[in-house]
């Protein structure tokens, strides 16, 4: 009979490689995207705009979602009793931006994220998790 050992980690594959820049990348794609669908009066054209801003606003929610449980930890969420408030606002504003062709949605997407950002960078882990610190 195999023996199966039970392997726990906090992330699939810890890399200590985290940073917000990831879902504003993704983010800044959505705004420009409903802009540029916005701008077009090219059916085809708009239809691709609709459709890369649905997988990058997915990509938001992704991303947002491992920062939140793979980096922040209980005594981050202790320092910033609003945190799990300001993700879930987040990736919720993620959803409105996917299902959305108003840029607004996807600004208000990005000021969350550069809300999520300021906390993040406040934090001493981030100094060695980051990629982009502000400058």
């Amino acid at each position: 009979m195999r023996q199966v050992r039970i392997a726990h980690a906090h992330c699939d594959l810890f890399c200590g490689v985290y940073d917000p820049a990831q879902a504003k990348i993704e983010a800044m794609s959505v705004l420009k995207s409903a802009e540029k669908y916005q701008a077009s009066d090219d059916e085809v054209f708009r239809a691709r705009a609709i459709s890369i801003k649905e997988e990058r606003a997915e990509l938001v929610k992704h991303h947002l979602m491992v920062l939140w449980v793979d980096f922040f930890t209980a005594d981050h969420r202790q320092e910033f009793p609003d945190l799990d408030d300001l993700f879930w606002r987040a990736i919720l504003q993620a959803g409105n931006a996917k299902k959305s062709v108003d840029p607004a949605d996807g600004q208000k997407l990005i000021d969350l994220i550069d809300e999520i950002a300021d906390v993040f960078w406040k934090t001493e882990k981030a100094k060695t998790s980051g990629v982009y610190p502000p400058s």
